[in-house]
């Protein structure tokens, strides 16, 4: 009979596994249709207190990852949430009917065990098997144990193949969880209330990015992912609550690169009656709680680099830090003719749009960023590319605003938020006029924003941390695909 016009092609091991799966359905012993296992112990736990456990009866479940068969005796390996742990099974101990089952099943395949604790004459903690189940047939073979998975582009597509096969992955998103909890521990300590507030913006605010647009088909308008969480936080202090937090996803449509990627996850905090000195002390003491609850110690071995999170984290102007490392100093340069002259020297690209601190700006890129490998406030931004931070009192042409820099990366940016409604307006009317130039990355006027600043908002601090970063400095990780269990890859076809 010819094939069946796009059948699926099966490898030999992979229909040598499907027929074991279809000899089983025959015998009415179909593993797909058991709901549930009896599990009452982890690996971990045996492994970690052999003692209490030794002599005890221990149900456990999760993948058989080695067997080696000896006859009426074998041994193997399953492989559970918290690590692997070895089983010894007998014929005679299980019977011939569940002995001869144990041996056609699969490298791969997810089991039930149930048994007793005990220690080879080798000395390995192993489980005395009394009854195997399986509870699901393993179809695909998996990657030969001592090469892994190396494919990196496999790896990001086939997340849950890479967590099988890979134990330090999962390792790292374990440590995830735990930043992430920590995050909240050390936030509600100081007060702060946890909130939710809208993905789907009928403006894009709150941060100089091009957002993600879609369409309401019943309201008939475009939306937009949130860019930001800032604007509907800042609401929340307007209506009353003085420190407001959201841990969230966020939607940037940019490029993608090592530090990059379209949705990440953003921790905005807001607290009323502080300014960006009390971000720089939260954000000091956030950062040094967190490494020491997950790693426990806030010195950080990241390659041949040790990032120490214990000593006080420097503060630098970002004047002082482009006059340090670029040798040109912008408190003498005052018209924009100037600073124009200063990039065509350094050959640094500018538009015609930018103005004096945008220039700035461009200077720090260029020379600055990557020598900030320890922990550094950059603080004194140009108002041009600060529109929701105060001005500074002391020269109104900068802000109140830092970026918390390490291994040369931005980890956070603060402000003394913008809380007059006057001169907010301005700024969003100056953003707008640079959209309708062709500036996807500027803000609208968003209106009922302003009326919240108009009813009052008091005098605030705010914060935003990239949490993804975060993770990878205290994960030692290079790549922020390497701390999303699902990063956005393009489609294979």
């Amino acid at each position: 009979m010819p094939q069946e016009q796009n059948a699926p092609v099966y490898s030999e091991q992979e229909q040598i596994r499907r027929d074991k799966l279809a000899a089983l359905r025959e015998k009415g012993q179909d593993p797909y249709l058991l709901t549930k296992a009896q599990v009452d112990t982890k690996s971990s736990q045996i492994i970690a207190d052999y003692d209490a456990y030794e002599g005890k009866d221990v149900s456990l479940a999760g993948r058989m990852m080695t067997r080696r068969i000896m006859g009426k005796a074998s041994f193997a390996h399953l492989l559970d949430t918290d690590g692997e742990i070895q089983f010894y099974i007998r014929r005679d101990d299980v019977g011939e009917d569940a002995y001869a089952t144990f041996k056609d099943m699969d490298i791969g395949d997810v089991i039930f065990v149930r048994g007793k604790v005990f220690k080879t004459k080798t000395g390995e903690i192993s489980v005395h098997t009394e009854e195997l189940t399986l509870l699901a047939k393993c179809l695909k073979p998996l990657p030969e144990k001592f090469h892994g998975l190396t494919d990196q582009d496999l790896r990001y597509r086939q997340r849950y193949l890479d967590m099988v096969v890979n134990p330090e992955v999962r390792d790292t998103f374990r440590k995830r969880s735990q930043i992430i909890t920590a995050i909240r521990t050390f936030l509600e300590s100081r007060g702060f209330m946890e909130v939710e507030t809208p993905v789907l913006h009928t403006q894009a605010g709150g941060a100089a990015a091009r957002p993600f647009i879609t369409h309401h088909n019943t309201l008939d308008i475009d939306m937009y992912l949130r860019i930001a969480l800032e604007l509907h936080l800042k609401r929340l202090i307007v209506g009353g609550f003085d420190r407001v937090y959201e841990i969230g996803r966020v939607f940037r449509n940019e490029g993608m690169d090592t530090k990059h990627n379209p949705e990440f996850t953003m921790l905005e905090l807001y607290q009323a009656f502080t300014d960006f000195h009390g971000m720089m002390d939260i954000t000091e003491d956030m950062f040094r709680y967190v490494a020491r609850q997950v790693n426990g110690t806030a010195v950080v071995q990241y390659g041949d680099i040790t990032i120490d999170l214990e000593k006080p984290f420097a503060r630098m102007s970002m004047v002082e830090a482009v006059k340090k490392y670029s040798g040109v100093d912008f408190d003498a340069i005052h018209t924009l003719e100037e600073a124009r002259a200063a990039a065509d020297e350094r050959k640094i690209h500018y538009e015609k749009r930018h103005q004096k601190g945008d220039i700035l700006n461009l200077f720090f890129d260029e020379y600055v960023e990557e020598h900030l490998v320890q922990p550094t406030f950059i603080y004194g931004h140009p108002v041009e590319i600060s529109p929701l931070a105060k001005k500074s009192p002391a020269d109104p042409a900068y802000t109140e605003r830092f970026e918390i820099f390490i291994l040369g990366r931005e980890h956070g940016n603060a402000f003394s938020e913008l809380n007059d409604p006057i001169d907010q307006r301005q700024r969003f009317e100056a953003q707008a006029a640079l959209k309708a130039q062709g500036d996807e990355e500027a803000h609208g006027v968003d209106e009922d924003f302003l009326n919240a600043l108009e009813i009052g908002m008091p005098p605030t601090g705010g914060l935003g941390v990239g949490v993804d970063r975060l993770v990878m400095l205290l994960t030692a990780t290079p790549s922020i695909r390497d701390v999303l269990l699902f990063p956005t890859m393009k489609p294979v076809d």
